[in-house]
């Protein structure tokens, strides 16, 4: 019977925070090889570490990218982001869209103004009328949420 390793709680943590390094096997720094407190499978420690090295011990920008197992463009994007904000500008950011793309100003007031001169229309009338003005397929609930977030700005 094959027994399965004990999963590590750490790399869980890492996973569900999303600060996993999905290359932790390209950082060949040695800090990373001869001292436990250095994780190289923590994405967040590899590119502050990797921008440590750069400005505070000389570390020529190509070096530290070899070492950490980073590409140039990802080094200028650590840096530009830890100027902005700092090291909470090293956590990855929100993934997917970022708000709604379909419902639009112009889509929203249409869907306001609908819904003053006909109070009984649903959101499966909504959609089809959305198609016909604009000819975008949106979701009866895309239209429920953008009235909810429409409804909570107003409140």
């Amino acid at each position: 019977m094959a027994r399965h390793p004990k999963p590590d709680p750490k790399h869980k943590a890492l996973e569900e925070s999303g600060t996993a390094n999905p290359h932790a096997e390209h950082v060949h720094d040695p800090a990373f090889a001869q001292n436990d407190f250095f994780d190289p499978r923590d994405l967040l420690q590899v590119k502050y570490e990797m921008l440590r090295r750069v400005r505070t011990e000389g570390q020529s920008v190509t070096e530290a990218v070899t070492r950490f197992g980073m590409s140039r463009p990802t080094f200028y994007k650590v840096q530009e982001d830890f100027d902005r904000a700092g090291l909470v500008g090293l956590l990855p950011g929100k993934r997917g869209p970022h708000g709604p793309h379909k419902i639009t100003d112009e889509v929203m007031r249409f869907i306001q103004e609908t819904l003053v001169s006909e109070a009984a229309v649903d959101a499966a009338a909504l959609v089809e009328r959305i198609r016909q003005r604009f000819g975008l397929t949106v979701h009866r609930r895309t239209i429920e949420r953008a009235l909810a977030r429409s409804k909570k700005k107003r409140q």
